[in-house]
């Protein structure tokens, strides 16, 4: 029996910090004769737990009663499934839904449902009808049907619980809440729903405040109602806000309901899992939608935590940000013990449709590995681990294939094994990837990573944009506003340039952070129009009292119902007396001015020109060539600095480092690489034993000298980051009686007296303080005192891992 507990942001398996390593199969999606064989390669591949759906539609038969042991197909036995992987060695992690999505017809919801109860298929804007498959969660139908399939599959799974001895460290519940009315601009505006709403709204704002709100008496329901489906152009920011606020509070009270219902039918020693949707393209600038929509459904809940969707396929110069910001701000709205975790971790080549359209580079896999277990994820589910096929219905519906899924009867067949157990290459990178995870596990499942004193603001409600009704005006123009500068920057340049500028930072929830308590020295912002009253209020007190803020976009101007709020900008001391956009004939550009001259004017897309008479001692730091008017200032606010930067200044990062240290923060760790796309970071324990992580996502190799705090690593020797891979090289490891102090190789694996290292580079140093003897298996070795080093040159034996042994 194990305790699987969630404390202090790490995993604890009797309360020791492990990381796990998954990766998903389908079991019904897979003849039980194939169930070995894929276990047994995902052990090969590194993994040491296995994840799996489990498809409600699939479960139930016709006559309702439900199958989870084979009777009715052999592909139906879930406790086989999961005693099979108990028997390999694997852990799991079960995804009963209900809303599964994988693919699969209804989302996994049997058909039945909306049979018995046609109104749980929403109606949204106008009063049509959603295109999607969801359902009113919270409507008493849904919630009484959901708490009969779990009250069939949960005690299934108990049973199989670690702490009953078991394989399951972990229960998903439902899948991708809110995603189907986001991705299809269709909020759920069922009676039910609207009801529910004005009962809310009423007790938030009171009777007349939700009515001022909406414009409808939330007493009156029909005219309540058709306020919601239709908003009045001159309410609809405030509709849209509410109506945000609202679908918030109810994934939270729906969650709540799952995880109720799972502990009445046994499942409660095991940590439960709330997983975050919202990249798309390769990107990742919408996935912060996914960690506003569900934040409130899983913050400060005790050994609940949250997983994200990464899905962007390859990892570049272009998008590497988009995966550190993805990790940081949803790191940002974890309480204490909620560690970050990826439930849905892409893992193969891309060709979703089976049409040759994308291949992504094998590599890719590493890339996003390495980021990821560098910021502190200590759960990586590749997704998909294996394919297979879709079995038939047990009663056909007349669509098409009447399969389960609606891929076809082949499915998987991106995943790094395919529907008929082939290997594509991306196998090969997985298992290569998880290799140098295991090699440090022990340190990185017990490790954070270090920062340089900035911090990145998050501003949920700036992704409160899901809904937009398709005729409102004022919506559309706050939405595109707030898509061209949240999160990332304008052309997501703020992100990328501190990345690959060289810093390390963590994000702030300025909604909820306190910035009196424990505050960062330098926070940089990227500010939209619309930003709400209470963390200007914050940002302006946070300022007052020594605070360094580097704001880029443009100033807000009002709270995100539409109420007029210049707080932050009458401080600042600042007006707006111009904007300049770019056009097909018209090339605004700007130049350097103060500490930012010397460079070439350089064009830009947008440029707010501003009036600092209101401001302390304003400088200018970037002009409008043709006007002369500033659009970037730093001034003085109280005992604090600002730094706005009011244009899409490109991605300079000598400019932006340089902005950086005017607000006192430099990286600690510091490379000399010639070309951009080697990011560096640095994760340490509480014993001090660090890891350095150099990820090169650049297309060509780097070659790069490193200092850590000023002082120069390996004495200044210069490292060779190969194009599109990664070093992680330990630091101060302590092993019997011995110190590493350095080394240009990977960890493979140590024990109390001895360790073996991966050889990097054409010639590799290992240097050890220690008065005891060393032994290498080879290379050569010099005792200078207590330093020992040992030097490994690969003419000799190139990539052969050498073991070292103290005493």
């Amino acid at each position: 029996m194990s305790r699987i507990t969630l404390q202090d942001r790490r995993i604890l398996v009797d309360g020791r910090p492990r990381l796990l390593l998954a990766g998903e199969i389908h079991y019904f999606r897979l003849a039980p004769a194939d169930w070995p064989d894929r276990l047994d390669r995902l052990r090969e591949c590194g993994a040491d737990t296995v994840a799996t759906y489990v498809p409600w539609l699939w479960h139930e038969l016709p006559d309702r009663s439900v199958d989870l042991h084979g009777r009715t197909d052999p592909r139906r036995d879930l406790a086989g499934f999961l005693d099979l992987a108990h028997q390999r060695g694997l852990h799991a992690i079960v995804r009963p839904g209900p809303f599964v999505m994988a693919e699969i017809k209804n989302e996994g919801i049997p058909y039945r449902v909306y049979e018995d109860a046609p109104h749980l298929l929403p109606v949204t804007w106008d009063g049509a009808r959603v295109p999607s498959r969801t359902v009113d969660y919270l409507a008493p139908e849904f919630l009484a049907a959901a708490e009969g399939w779990y009250a069939q599959v949960m005690p299934l799974i108990a049973e199989r619980c670690a702490d009953r001895g078991g394989p399951v460290v972990a229960v998903q519940l439902d899948n991708e809440i809110g995603m189907l009315s986001w991705v299809t601009n269709s909020p759920d505006l069922t009676d039910h729903l609207c009801a529910d709403l004005a009962r809310w709204a009423s007790e938030r704002y009171g009777v007349t405040g939700a009515a001022e709100r909406v414009g409808a008496d939330p007493a009156d329901p029909a005219a309540w109602a058709a306020a919601l489906r239709r908003p009045a152009e001159r309410h609809s920011l405030a509709t849209h806000d509410l109506l945000g606020r609202y679908m918030r509070d109810r994934f939270r009270r729906y969650v709540g309901f799952l995880r109720a219902a799972a502990e009445r039918y046994g499942v409660t020693a095991v940590p439960f899992l709330v997983n975050v949707h919202g990249t798309g393209g390769g990107r990742g600038r919408t996935f912060p939608i996914g960690i506003s929509q569900l934040a409130e459904a899983y913050r400060g809940q005790p050994q609940l935590t949250s997983g994200s969707d990464l899905y962007l396929g390859d990892l570049t110069v272009g998008n590497v940000a988009d995966l550190y910001v993805a990790n940081a701000f949803l790191a940002a709205v974890h309480s204490a013990d909620q560690p970050l975790t990826s439930l849905e971790f892409e893992a193969g080549n891309g060709d979703y449709g089976e049409d040759l359209a994308v291949r992504y580079p094998p590599e890719a896999i590493e890339l996003k590995t390495r980021l990821c277990v560098a910021q502190g994820n200590r759960l990586l589910n590749l997704y998909l681990f294996a394919g297979g096929y879709n079995p038939p219905l047990a009663e056909p519906v007349g669509d098409g294939n009447d399969r389960l899924g609606f891929t076809g009867e082949r499915h998987g067949f991106a995943a790094p094994i395919g529907p008929e157990g082939q290997r594509n290459p991306t196998y090969d990178a997985a298992r290569r990837a998880l290799a140098v995870v295991r090699g440090a596990a022990d340190l990185l499942a017990d490790s954070d990573e270090e920062h340089d004193g900035l911090a990145l603001g998050f501003v949920p409600d700036h992704y409160l944009t899901e809904y937009r009704h398709p005729e409102s005006a004022a919506r559309a123009a706050q939405v595109a506003d707030l898509e061209r500068f949240r999160g990332m920057g304008p052309r997501d340049i703020l992100a990328r340039a501190l990345l690959l500028g060289g810093f390390s930072f963590p994000a702030v929830d300025l909604q909820s952070a306190d910035l009196t308590v424990n505050p960062p020295p330098a926070l940089a912002l990227a500010s939209a129009s619309t930003l709400g009253r209470e963390v200007q209020e914050r940002l302006v007190d946070y300022l007052r009292a020594g605070g360094r803020l580097l704001l880029h976009g443009v100033l807000p101007e009002r709270d995100h119902d539409g109420t007029p709020c210049r707080l932050l900008a009458d401080a600042l001391g600042l007006r707006v007396v111009d904007r300049i956009e770019a056009t097909a004939h018209h090339f605004p550009s700007v130049r350097g001015t103060g500490w930012a001259a010397g460079r070439a004017e350089v064009r830009v897309g947008y440029a707010d020109l501003l009036d600092p008479a209101g401001a302390d001692a304003p400088e200018p730091v970037l002009v409008d060539v043709r006007s002369g008017s500033p659009c970037g200032v730093e001034l003085r606010i109280g005992a604090g600095t600002a730094l706005v930067i009011a244009a899409d200044y490109p991605c300079d990062l000598d400019f932006w480092r340089r902005a950086v240290g005017r607000l006192g923060v430099e990286p600690r760790l510091r490379h000399d690489a010639d070309e951009p796309g080697l990011v560096n970071t640095s994760t340490v324990d509480r014993s001090g034993q660090r890891l350095l992580h150099l990820i090169n996502v650049a297309p060509s190799p780097v070659t790069a000298a490193l200092t850590y705090r000023g002082e120069p690593f390996l004495g200044g020797r210069r490292l060779r980051v190969p194009a599109r891979g990664g070093l992680m090289l330990p630091v101060g490891l302590r092993f019997d009686g011995a110190l590493l102090t350095g080394t240009s190789c990977e960890l493979v694996e140590r024990t109390g007296s001895a360790m073996v290292l991966r050889p990097t580079q054409r010639e590799d140093v290992v240097v050890l303080d220690t008065d005891r003897p060393v032994r290498a298996d080879r290379g050569e070795l010099v005792v200078d005192g207590s330093r020992v080093t040992v030097t490994l040159r690969a003419d000799a034996d190139p990539g052969r891992p050498v073991r070292i042994s103290i005493g």
